[in-house]
């Protein structure tokens, strides 16, 4: 889909389809991944699933496929309003056996064509939970961090996980 983006060997890059939730519902209920997102039961990641793949209507959801199953998958959460519509926030989620192979950075780099040419997205940010190693992908695609908010998530064990908010101009 990207001819700017590095290829992987055997990987392509598609729109999101309806039936890639099931994927990303199995993504969002592995342990390893629940760490770095803020839902902690299965009925909080079925809403943010449908969330999630309800944005592919719009074709600003790309997945990463292989053999032709979803190894990852990205979205643009699209603003309504035209004031705002020249930002963007995204989420991405990379599966986790797929993880260190480059397919987040496939992914956010086709993203980031996807919304400056179709969308015409001048800006697109995101956040991030403070210990998530992926800030070191988002660092190396050119987002800065904008700020934090320490005591974001409140754990079921009562801690505290705090966010950081990153941006980076098209």
């Amino acid at each position: 889909m990207n001819a700017d983006a590095q290829e992987i060997p055997g990987v392509e890059i598609r729109y999101t389809e309806l039936s890639d939730g099931r994927y990303l519902k199995q993504w969002l209920l592995d342990p390893s991944v629940r760490h770095a997102f803020p839902m902690c039961d299965e009925i909080e990641v079925d809403d943010a699933t449908h969330r999630w793949i309800g944005f592919s209507r719009y074709r600003c959801s790309l997945t990463a496929v292989r053999d032709g199953k979803p190894i990852g998958l990205t979205t643009l959460y699209l603003q309504p309003y035209r004031k705002i519509a020249h930002q963007c926030e995204f989420g991405i989620i990379v599966a986790p056996e797929e993880r260190g192979h480059g397919i987040g950075s496939l992914l956010l780099t086709s993203l980031m064509t996807l919304a400056k040419e179709t969308f015409k997205i001048e800006l697109l940010h995101l956040q991030v939970y403070i210990d998530n190693p992926a800030i070191k992908l988002y660092e190396r695609l050119g987002f800065k961090e904008f700020g934090r908010q320490p005591g974001w998530i409140k754990e079921l064990d009562g801690s505290y996980t705090g966010r950081i908010f990153m941006e980076r101009y098209l």
